[in-house]
């Protein structure tokens, strides 16, 4: 068996660089730049954004993260869900999200947005399996032929 924990990263720490560069190129491999949404280190670094990981016996091996935003009502914003491929199929991604949305929740936020995109079936899946239905663009996005853009009222059902 082993011990899964959750924490807050620092996106500065070598480890937590090792993992974005593998999510970067994860995304880059799947979709043109101007389809790739991607929050930069500075960015994860921001007062108004939660940045997790999930470690397996000490490995950081998933992390993801919420900005809060008020652009478009006030509502948080999830991204960086990220998986090491050979950690995949554990459930982690899902341990990642609920984390977040438990996070959110406690700071009084009730609606989670996500933009992904439609070659990641897995992630589409998952996304919907815990509440998420598709809606059009928010905030600064705009129509893509690749992405899909979800949200969720995170009223605390689970």
């Amino acid at each position: 068996m082993h011990s899964e924990d959750m924490e807050y990263l620092d996106p500065d720490a070598l480890e937590v660089q090792a993992l974005i560069a593998a999510s970067d190129a994860y995304y880059v491999d799947l979709y043109p730049a101007e389809s790739t949404h991607l929050e930069s280190s500075d960015d994860l670094k921001k007062p108004n954004v939660l940045f997790v990981g999930c470690r397996i016996d000490g490995e950081l091996v998933a992390s993801g993260a919420a900005k809060i935003m008020h652009n478009d009502g006030n509502y948080a914003e999830i991204k960086r869900v990220f998986v090491l491929d050979r950690h995949r199929g554990k459930g982690l991604s899902h341990r990642v999200m609920q984390f977040l949305e438990d996070e959110l929740r406690q700071r009084g936020l009730s609606l989670f947005r996500l933009e992904t995109g439609v070659k990641q079936p897995a992630a589409l899946g998952l996304y919907r399996k815990l509440g998420y239905r598709e809606r059009g663009p928010f905030g600064s996005y705009r129509a893509d032929p690749l992405s899909v853009f979800m949200e969720k009222q995170g009223n605390g059902i689970r």
